[in-house]
């Protein structure tokens, strides 16, 4: 399962900075490009690397993120301007949305809408993908409501999409709409898989000098996240570059040196995989160590199904080890011969962290 963020903003706030931070790249957006540019960026995670101290595997294969470099947004998106459809459709495949907002200030560097004001930048974003949305659901409901005078089936599909039409009417955002898991709209939302539903992720760009000290701007950033239930991060996409740009032996102490203990690209995949329910169990032996994506309240089956389809359809039982017995107890055998490896069955909900070994027959 890989985790899909695109990453969203107006122009000249640090978006595509940051992407060539984040995946070691230096690939720009050209005035009238109309392709995204795509990354698959491996995440570290301290629990495989000690993983792998014990199991001293040929390989070790971490989690990943598609990061999406999405063109500048502005005002006028959803009719077309700009980048227009090609900008709301890369956002379409994302997972989730990271919304770098500028809160820096640098008079060489122009804002599009003449100053600073994060709150503003975001309602602009958020209310042009509302019309996007709107424009969407008034062509179902249109299709809907004339096949409905045949089949009287769907007049309640048509009545639940025209709540949802008065609240984006309102200037609400899809995710925020009430819904039960019967409710009709479903069928609406599977079809469209509207804009404003997508997990939202506020990243506040900030100068360096601002990273361990107090940003107002950032500061009103985060109090909107709180508020709109959103996860946020505060990077500096500069200080990032140039963190890139360094070996992977003296990362370390570069980030020592800022008062940081992680990287933008750790917050950023962690505050995600938090935002859309995910976590990580690990298989390791010999030949590979390797951490495998999941939704949390999985079941152990639909987890073993992430590695092949075949483990969920004959799955008979999964070996699990905590991690930290694992590596207390230096690997498998120790686990086992402590009595800290459980066997469990059909019904159990795997754990973030989970150290497994799925037994199958098909």
């Amino acid at each position: 399962m890989s985790l899909g963020v695109g990453i969203v903003g107006l122009p000249n706030v640090g978006k595509t900075a940051l992407f060539n931070a984040l995946t070691q790249m230096q690939t720009h957006h050209r005035l009238g490009t109309t392709e995204a540019s795509k990354a698959t960026v491996p995440l570290a995670d301290p629990r495989l690397d000690a993983l792998a101290a014990i199991a001293k595997p040929k390989q070790i294969t971490r989690a990943t993120v598609d990061f999406t470099d999405i063109a500048g947004l502005v005002r006028g998106a959803s009719r077309g301007e700009g980048l227009g459809n090609k900008f709301l459709a890369n956002i379409r495949e994302s997972s989730a949305i990271l919304q770098v907002v500028r809160c820096f200030t640098d008079e060489s560097v122009m804002h599009v809408e003449g100053a600073i004001d994060p709150i503003r930048d975001i309602e602009i974003i958020e209310m042009e993908l509302i019309l996007a949305d709107m424009q969407s659901l008034e062509k179902r409901l249109d299709r809907i409501t004339r096949m409905a005078r045949a089949d009287t089936s769907l007049r309640r599909e048509v009545e639940a999409m025209e709540r949802l039409a008065k609240h984006l009417d309102a200037g609400q955002p899809v995710r925020t709409f009430p819904r039960a898991p019967a409710d009709p709209i479903h069928a609406t939302l599977t079809e469209l898989q509207p804009l404003t539903d997508k997990p939202v992720i506020y990243c506040a760009n900030v100068s360096d000098t601002d990273l361990t000290a107090a940003n107002p701007h950032a500061a009103r950033l985060r109090a909107h996240a709180e508020q709109s239930n959103a996860g946020a991060v505060t990077i500096c996409a500069k200080m990032e570059a140039e963190l890139a740009g360094l070996p992977p032996a003296d990362r370390a102490d570069f980030l020592t040196a800022y008062g940081l203990t992680e990287s933008g690209l750790d917050q950023v995949a962690r505050t995600a995989y938090r935002t859309l329910g995910l976590a990580s169990y690990f298989t390791a032996g010999p030949k590979e160590v390797r951490a495998w994506t999941f939704r949390r309240g999985w079941a152990a089956p639909k987890c073993a199904s992430v590695i092949h389809t075949d483990f969920e359809r004959g799955f008979i039982r999964a070996e699990v080890t905590a991690l930290d017995d694992y590596v207390r107890h230096n690997g498998e055998a120790g686990a086992k011969a402590a009595g800290l490896t459980r066997t469990e069955g059909k019904d159990y909900l795997m754990q973030d962290g989970d150290v497994v070994h799925f037994l199958f027959n098909v």
